[in-house]
Formats: C-alpha cells, structure tokens, sequence
C-alpha cells in the first residue's frame, strides 16, 4: 500500500471537488492537520472513515487503495490486490501497537521491581510481593517479544530469564544480610521470641535462615530450629 501515491490521489480528488481540507475535515468530523497528514502520505485514514472519505470525493474504496482512478478491465485485478494490502497493512499495524505494548511492559515491570526494592524496606513483606510482581510483568513483556520462537525455545527462555531474575534477587538479599546488616526480604516465614536479654528474630528464607541477636543479623544454616536452639545460638554469640 503506497500511502504517498494515496495521499496524492487523495488530494487531487478534493481539489477536483473544489474543496478545502477545512471543508474536507469537518464534512469528516476530523482536524485539518488529519487531511494534512493523509494528503502528505504520513498516513492513513482510519478505516471507518474510508467509505464517507470516497462519498465525499466521489471515488471507491478500491481506488482510494490503488491510489488512482481504475478502468473497468482493471477493477476486478486491482480489487484483489488491495484486499491483499489491506490485509499485510493492518498486520503490520496490529504488529507496531503489540511491539508498544511488550516493550511498555519491560519497562513497567523493570520499574516495579526497582522501585520496590528500593522503596520498601528490608522488614517489609510488601517489597517482595512488588518485586515477584515486577518480574512476572517484565517476563510477560519478554514472553511476547518471542512469540514469533518455536513454543519450546520461548517457554526455556522465559524460565531461564525467570530464574535468572528471582537468582540475583535472591542473591543481592543475601549480600545486604551479609554487608548491610539488615533483615532478609525473601522470607518465608518469621518467628519472634522474648528473652531476658533482649528481643530475638528468626527469618526462614528459602535457601538460608537468618537470626537477629540485639542489633546483628547472622545467617545461620538452613534448617528447622527449636526454641531452645535459637536461644543459645544467642547466648554463645
């Protein structure tokens, strides 16, 4: 579909009809700079507005496309051939807007993740969720951009990605337990106990356990405790 060569016809066609592209444009319910636009080839009109455009300019459908006035011998040929454009126009077109969603997507994901966890803090739940919930929209976004791969080759690259993702999230929490002195964000579960000489936490992450004895957070093996194991970890500190 040549949208220069439209454009032109299009132009032509109102001038033959002695009319403005103000007249054009409000005759349609459209702006000026939309028939600008049209005529100039940027682009094309919507397709609702294809059969009260060639009303107005007393031209069909299939000449509009073809961008020419057709001879009868040629209609049927050139009928064929702008269904087929049409078709790849629109494909093309669905492909550009789905292209703006995928991307606005990674990047939407990209923000959530980054934000929660700079955001929330170490003690919250809530920076978890947010940061799970960004990954998945980024995975999505990513997922979409590969359709167009073999449905195994996308579903292995999604994981990998996907595990890759949740692997350093995993891995920058430990580094901030370790480094930053600060509670673990991925956790499973937490456990408070009261003691005599302060206040004990015990964070059950999935990989490895962490305990707060007063001001320090250590991390321990990855195991079930009991109380009283807790306890003298504590005092043996």
């Amino acid at each position: 579909m040549n949208q220069k060569k439209i454009g032109i016809f299009i132009a032509s066609s109102r001038k033959k009809k002695n009319m403005t592209q103000s007249e054009l444009a409000e005759k349609l319910g459209v702006s000026d700079k939309s028939i600008g636009n049209w005529e100039n080839g940027r682009n094309m009109p919507d397709l609702s507005l294809f059969k009260p455009l060639c009303d107005e300019l007393d031209i069909t459908i299939n000449e509009l496309l073809s961008g020419e006035k057709i001879s009868k011998d040629k209609y049927q040929e050139k009928f064929e051939e702008n269904i087929v454009n049409t078709i790849e126009y629109s494909t093309k077109k669905v492909s550009k807007y789905s292209s703006i969603v995928n991307l606005l997507l990674i990047i939407f994901g990209l923000f959530i993740l980054i934000s929660a966890i700079m955001i929330f803090p170490s003690e919250s739940s809530w920076g978890s969720i947010y940061s799970v919930f960004g990954t998945m929209i980024f995975v999505i976004g990513i997922s979409r951009f590969t359709k167009n791969l073999k449905i195994g080759y996308r579903l292995l690259l999604v994981l990998f990605i996907f595990l890759g993702i949740l692997g350093t999230l995993f891995l920058t929490d430990y580094i901030n337990v370790k480094r930053n002195n600060e509670a673990p964000m991925f956790r499973e579960t937490t456990l408070f106990l009261g003691t005599e000489e302060g206040e004990i936490l015990y964070y059950d992450t999935p990989f490895y356990d962490v305990i707060k004895c007063g001001d320090n957070y250590k991390i321990i093996k990855n195991k079930k405790y009991t109380h009283e194991e807790l306890f003298d970890f504590c005092i043996n500190e």
